[in-house]
């Protein structure tokens, strides 16, 4: 059976897991999750920013937008933020 994975709502908000930690790196950054145990890559500055920005910003887009991301750009953005969200880094959060 293949698993659905979680496409992200741009609309809404969001934050990193509690339990995930951030190291930044010169490529991006490294994200460990001590619940789950994974380790993720960001491989783009310009994401790390997008994820940082989650917790302030009033949706995902605005996270985006602030953090510089061109709309031509967006859907790329959103489906690693989306596969981030499927590897429980990301958990959507009360506005």
């Amino acid at each position: 059976m293949r698993r659905v994975l979680i496409v992200l709502d741009a609309d809404a908000a969001w934050r990193l897991h509690p339990q995930v930690s951030v190291r930044p790196e010169p490529f991006g950054a490294l994200l460990y999750h001590f619940g789950t145990r994974k380790l993720s890559f960001l491989k783009d500055r310009t994401l790390l920013a997008v994820v940082e920005g989650l917790a302030d910003a009033p949706s995902a887009r605005v996270a985006m937008e602030k953090a510089g991301v061109p709309a031509a750009s967006r859907d790329m953005y959103v489906s690693a933020l989306s596969t981030l969200a499927d590897s429980k880094m990301l958990q959507e959060r009360a506005a």
